[in-house]
């Protein structure tokens, strides 16, 4: 771990074999679009100019980039792994609207003051120190800008069983984290195939059948989502080494201390997805 880059070298080497392995290239183009969706759900596009400039800290397979460059005049798109880098650039090599920087949260050349937007999707959990994460995205807005960011959550809003089961699963992470990546990638394989693929289904069925405790069911959220993003979401989940959770109340604190200003939460699956403007 270096800190001072604030970036945990192990878990960047990580990132860079998950998204070699998994560059979304396969990914439906409609399954796609919905996970933007769930994930941009609370973004203010109206409050974004056409010819904005933004960024995307984190941008491991461009897999956002490509959804998010159409809409704006430039994108500033920043990884720590060279080799999630070379996939971003890969996959959006028709935008030409796209600038790469290879470097770590915080550490980078882009100017302070100068982004009409921002966002960091699963990424700040896996450093450090987030709350600085945080701060040094936030610092690249203009006043009144928009910043979004996902941060796994602590369960706060999920029973005391299923945390329970988490800390099982977490168990299980920091052991297999620490293998050569073609085991992670056979470990991570069989617990989508053998785990989220059944628990997401007959959750799934539950709720068509309009089963009351359907929205609970450990890895509903994947009801109707594709084996491959089952794959991808648990090689991110078990082979990642540093990964962090926050409460909603622990996430709105880093945000306004960081100086934003009229955070909100989306209500929805994936937990916490939070927006807010940088005050000035």
């Amino acid at each position: 771990m270096t800190a001072q880059r604030n970036t945990d070298d192990a878990t960047v080497a990580g990132f860079g074999d998950e998204w070699r392995t998994f560059d979304q290239s396969t990914l439906d183009q409609r399954e796609g679009d919905e996970l933007f969706a769930e994930y941009f759900a609370i973004f203010p596009w109206q409050s974004v100019p056409p010819d904005a400039v933004g960024f995307d800290v984190g941008c491991g397979s461009g897999r956002w980039a490509r959804r998010v460059a159409p809409r704006v005049g430039r994108l500033h798109c920043v990884d720590a792994a060279a080799d999630a880098l070379e996939v971003a650039r890969r996959n959006l090599a028709e935008s030409e609207n796209v600038t790469f920087h290879h470097a770590s949260v915080g550490a980078w050349t882009l100017t302070e003051g100068s982004m009409d937007f921002g966002y960091s999707l699963g990424v700040l959990h896996h450093v450090p120190d987030t709350r600085a994460g945080i701060q040094a995205c936030v610092s690249l807005l203009k006043p009144g800008a928009p910043f979004l960011v996902y941060l796994y959550y602590a369960f706060d809003n999920r029973p005391r069983w299923y945390r329970r089961l988490w800390r099982v699963s977490d168990a299980a992470r920091r052991v297999i984290s620490r293998r050569p990546h073609r085991v992670k990638l056979v470990a991570s394989a069989v617990i989508a195939l053998l785990v989220y693929l059944p628990l997401a289904r007959a959750a799934r069925v539950a709720s068509l059948l309009r089963a009351p405790f359907a929205e609970h069911m450990p890895l509903a959220y994947y009801g109707s989502r594709s084996l491959y993003t089952m794959r991808t979401d648990a090689y991110d989940r078990f082979a990642t080494r540093l990964e962090q959770r926050f409460t909603q109340a622990q996430i709105l604190e880093m945000l306004t201390r960081s100086g934003l200003r009229d955070v909100r939460f989306c209500e929805h699956a994936p937990f916490w997805c939070a927006v807010g403007f940088r005050a000035g």
